[in-house]
């Protein structure tokens, strides 16, 4: 099984069905597809008989899904791919375009970019996504990122006491 997962933010990632369907309509994939489809339009991929879609799923599903997959082919989301990474499975992310009205900027973007010398694949391009497809890249082993999380990490930076002395000068 392939499962890819899009993320839940409140902006559609079209692109990534799109691809899909031109994926399954090639034969590049033959397998059961588990679609965590998000906000995206689902459309030209409904009913496929080898495609389950649930525009949401809980932690422990996904996790499990994860566990199941042969690859996992995923938005570039930071929580998401530290989880994969974390978990040792095959995955390519996929970074959401600002230009394509994915997200709000290109954070995804440059995050793939500065993981990439960690050996993460991902892909901007069909083509790619296809060969990566077709020769899964290795799991990756190990940790991409030590503690703290961002919340934290701004928290120490900035903690309340100093937050409000700011405001207030």
């Amino acid at each position: 099984m392939i499962l890819i997962t899009l993320g839940t933010i409140s902006f559609p990632f079209d692109r990534a069905v799109l691809w899909l369907r031109i994926l399954l309509n090639s034969r590049v994939i033959s397998e059961p597809v588990f679609l965590q489809s998000g906000n995206s339009d689902i459309s030209v991929v409904a009913g496929h008989p080898l495609v389950t879609i649930e525009p949401i799923v809980t932690t422990d599903k996904l996790s499990k899904l994860v566990n199941e997959s042969r690859l996992v082919i995923s938005h570039a989301g930071q929580g998401t791919t530290r989880m994969l990474a974390a978990n040792g499975v095959q995955f390519i992310l996929l970074p959401r375009l600002k230009v394509l009205g994915e997200h709000i900027d290109d954070h995804q973007l440059l995050f793939t970019q500065a993981i990439a010398k960690f050996g993460i694949n991902s892909c901007v391009s069909l083509e790619y996504l296809q060969k990566l497809i077709l020769e899964p890249p290795p799991s990756f082993k190990g940790q991409l990122f030590s503690e703290p999380k961002l919340a934290k990490y701004l928290l120490n930076q900035y903690p309340p006491e100093k937050q409000m002395t700011q405001l207030v000068s």
